[in-house]
Parts: C-alpha cells; structure tokens; sequence
C-alpha cells in the first residue's frame, strides 16, 4: 500500500504573520478556514510540493517555533538562495557538511560553501520562519539508485523539467564530443538521460 507524506505541521504564534510569510515565499495558498473563534487551518504549499504544510489555532499542541530539520529539494542551491534572498527570508550561507554525509544537528560540522564535489545531496543552506521553525534546503540533482520508479518518471513544475532539460543537454554535448559526431536521435537520448537522472539508473552511454 502506497503511504504518501500529505501534510506537514507547523507550529507558530501568529497565524497571519506566518501566513505572510509563507506567501512571500511564493507557496501556494490552498485553504484559511476558521469554523469557529478558536480554530483556524491555513494550509500552505511549496512550489514543485506534492506535501503541504498546515498551521493555524488548535491544529497542534507543539511549541510556537519548535520544528526543526524541514527539507526542501532544490535543484540549484545557490539560485535558491537567491531567490530566498529577493524573497524577504534570511537564509544562511550555502554550506556541507564535514563528514560528507547528510549534516550534523543545528550548525555543528558546517563547512562554509557547496560540497567540493558538487555531489548530488551535498550542498544545503537554512531558514527559519519568523517563530523560528527551521527550514533547509538540500540540493538534489541525481537521486541515488532505487528512489524512483523509471516507470513513472515525472516533473513538478516546468522550472524542474526545465533544470532537467539542461542538464540533459549538457550531458549529450559530452556524449556527442566522445563519439565525434552529431547524434540524430537526441530526443530518445535525452528522454534515457532524464529517466536514468530520476530513478538512479545508468544513463545511456
């Protein structure tokens, strides 16, 4: 049985102020709805997301700013910082860590910069909302084997299939310097590459 993460909670103080911020992000606005005074659900989602994330009055009994180690996916870390930068939020430097595996708890073994090597889920940079609910983004541009289905390849946003257009010409300009000549069926190439990048596979050679 198939059991998909739909929603996450998060705990604030001031409902509107979180909900501001959250737009200014550019996530989505999916739902306020107050059935009563002392109840209100705001949900909320990031672009490309298929989880969501709530907060409001009475939707948990955890503390105002407690959440801590939230991931977001993001196929450019520095853009995406950027972005958080334009968008009012005060993200922290771009950074890996020093064992080269996920990161420590809070900022411990934080090496300024992305991963050295560039690898895919090296490289991260946080935030927090303004209750302090602590957010981080990871960058992801290969999945490891066995973490999709090449069966069901699919693209969140036309920025995500866009990142992996690129990266798929980037890639075939190699393929077509090794082999010294111009391949005529790039469109099939192409569509191997992306699928092999999603699901962890060999990509076409």
């Amino acid at each position: 049985m198939d059991m998909k993460l739909e929603v996450v909670v998060v705990p604030v103080s001031d409902v509107d102020r979180a909900k501001d911020f959250y737009s200014a992000l550019g996530w989505r606005l999916d739902a306020d709805i107050a059935p009563d005074g002392d109840f209100r659900v705001v949900q909320v989602t990031p672009p490309g997301s298929p989880a969501s994330v709530i907060f409001g009055s009475s939707v948990t009994d955890q503390t105002p700013g407690s959440a801590r180690g939230l991931h977001l996916v993001v196929d450019d870390i520095e853009a995406a910082h950027d972005e958080l930068i334009r968008r009012g939020a005060e993200p922290s430097d771009v950074f890996h860590d020093a064992g080269g595996v996920f990161h420590h708890a809070g900022a411990d073994a934080r090496v300024p910069g992305p991963d050295t090597q560039h690898g895919s889920y090296g490289s991260f940079l946080s935030f927090s909302d303004p209750d302090g609910n602590g957010w981080l983004l990871q960058e992801v541009t290969t999945r490891l084997p066995g973490r999709l289905d090449p069966t069901t390849t699919s693209f969140t946003s036309a920025e995500d299939l866009a990142g992996a257009l690129r990266r798929a010409a980037a890639a075939h300009g190699a393929h077509e310097a090794r082999i010294g000549a111009e391949d005529p069926d790039w469109p099939d190439w192409y569509a191997r590459y992306m699928v092999s990048e999603q699901a962890g596979t060999e990509p076409p050679s």
